[in-house]
């Protein structure tokens, strides 16, 4: 018998995001999320440089930094929150970078913690037939966590 995979599904309805900070914190996962969701993005850890010769040389970087994206639909409730966490973060540089914003699947066990996140900017706002999603970016000091196996969590 072939070897497949326990767990033949994946729905967004599974995965818990939130974010806490000293202007706020709450929910990010629910009602209102875009359909392009939230997204993860690693800086590159390893990069290669190139001699004239054509010899190269691996750089490991320690850097473990990355973004973190959040699409949220127009009149998702999370807009406000994320508004006034940005407000605060960048009244003061003695508060920006001080966020940290998970990402948790548990039914497939990938786990992420982003920690000294910062909001870039506001999203951009156009008004038209059809609505947009605002992306809420930051950037994080550091990105920690794990994929998981894949197989569901047992649920009660």
């Amino acid at each position: 018998m072939a070897n497949y995979p326990s767990n033949y599904a994946y729905s967004f309805f599974d995965v818990v995001a939130t974010i806490s900070g000293p202007g706020g914190s709450g929910t990010l996962s629910d009602g209102g999320v875009a359909n392009e969701g939230i997204s993860v993005e690693f800086n590159e850890r390893v990069t290669t440089q190139y001699g004239a010769d054509g010899n190269w040389i691996h750089v490991l970087h320690a850097a473990k930094g990355g973004r973190v994206t959040i699409r949220l639909m127009k009149n998702g409730l999370a807009n406000a929150l994320l508004n006034g966490i940005f407000d605060f973060d960048t009244s003061s540089s003695a508060n920006t970078g001080q966020n940290v914003i998970t990402v948790v699947n548990p039914v497939t066990g990938d786990s992420w913690t982003a920690i000294g996140c910062a909001g870039v900017k506001k999203p951009n706002v156009s008004y038209a037939t059809e609505a947009t999603s605002l992306e809420w970016v930051f950037n994080a000091g550091i990105i920690d966590g794990v994929f998981g196996s894949g197989h569901p969590a047992i649920t009660g």
